[in-house]
């Protein structure tokens, strides 16, 4: 809660902000969700009529603004040889098809044809890190939405969607199946998920390894987290991209990033129950909490690359859907070899 302000000297900004900084009685995120971008909030009423409302938000805003049926969140266009065409500037040179090329004097290059039966696996981190929102909902409702919008982009003709959720309590495994019914079913597993106890860390690292035995073919792993706390999950996940095609979608707080001028603020870390008294008032604290959040972020993006994973963040305060269609766009753009046609 804020209280007055103290004179005293200015306590060192945590380690990992992002993580303890969590005020002990968050404002409440406004909105039930709708078409502004905002996703519902599962506390807010029955899951069935949150869950459709949520289905028809993304399904008309993301059919409306991406089409076909394999919508690029596989980096690349296929392993499938397709026709040839004209070279364009800008196409990859890796993609040239040399005999044609000999044979007309002008360049071609091979297209390809995307991959068809593709097998998607979600990890879902549902800590108690994630029971958090100063915005328009809490991290746990955008991560649920995050995990709607791609199960809507890849469940196409016979493509299968799986699932494996962690709460640091408990980590529940749901089967890929194909087909839009089963997605359905799997997100509504999902929203049932009990919310962790407090004091209770998650355990990300431990889901990625799941997903490495027993073996499975070659397909997309889908990483949904706010990526706070020890970095024990990159290990697991380099790993898997071995194999895999990887995707991590990032949740982020506004608040996580930077703090308000509020006074005494006391605050918690939900997975461990310490509580922590901070001066937001001084400048100084506020500015060194802002550099260390943006050097924690800096670290989770750096260990995503090396895992050769794409990065997505979605924040709570802004339109989520239309970071999606951002992403989605520039993955379908370089796998087209970032040709303009």
């Amino acid at each position: 809660m804020i209280g007055r302000r103290r004179r005293e000297e200015v306590p060192p900004a945590p380690e990992h902000p992002g993580l303890l900084l969590h005020p002990a009685t968050p404002g409440s995120a406004a909105g039930p969700g709708g078409d502004d971008g905002t996703p519902p909030r599962f506390t807010d009423g029955p899951a069935d009529v949150l869950l459709r409302r949520l289905e028809l938000t993304v399904r008309r805003r993301l059919d409306g603004l991406l089409q076909g049926d394999h919508l690029g969140l596989v980096p690349g266009s296929g392993s499938e040889a397709g026709d040839s065409r004209t070279y364009h500037p800008g196409d990859d040179v890796r993609r040239m098809d040399w005999p044609v090329t000999a044979r007309t004097q002008v360049p071609h290059v091979r297209e390809t044809i995307a991959d068809r039966e593709l097998e998607t696996w979600a990890v879902v981190d549902l800590s108690a890190s994630l029971d958090f929102g100063t915005a328009n909902c809490q991290k746990r409702d955008l991560a649920i939405a995050g995990l709607a919008a791609v199960g809507h982009l890849t469940v196409h003709g016979g493509n299968r969607l799986g699932a494996v959720v962690t709460t640091g309590e408990r980590v529940d495994r749901f089967p890929a199946m194909p087909g839009r019914l089963a997605a359905e079913r799997l997100l509504r597993s999902v929203v049932a998920t009990p919310r962790a106890a407090s004091g209770r860390r998650g355990d990300l690292a431990a889901a990625l390894e799941t997903l490495r035995r027993p073996p499975r073919r070659r397909g997309l792993v889908v990483v949904i987290s706010d990526f706070l706390g020890d970095q024990d999950w990159e290990r697991p996940l380099r790993a898997l991209g071995t194999l895999h095609e990887l995707l991590a979608i990032e949740v982020v707080d506004p608040r996580e990033l930077e703090l308000p001028d509020v006074g005494l603020l006391t605050v918690v870390d939900p997975e461990s129950g310490q509580t922590l008294e901070v001066p937001t008032g001084n400048a100084e604290f506020r500015a060194r909490y802002a550099e260390g959040a943006a050097a924690q972020r800096a670290a989770v993006a750096a260990a995503l690359r090396r895992a050769g994973a794409g990065h997505l963040q979605l924040r709570t305060d802004r339109d989520w859907l239309m970071d999606v269609v951002r992403f989605v766009a520039e993955r379908r753009r370089a796998g087209n070899g970032g040709a303009s046609r």
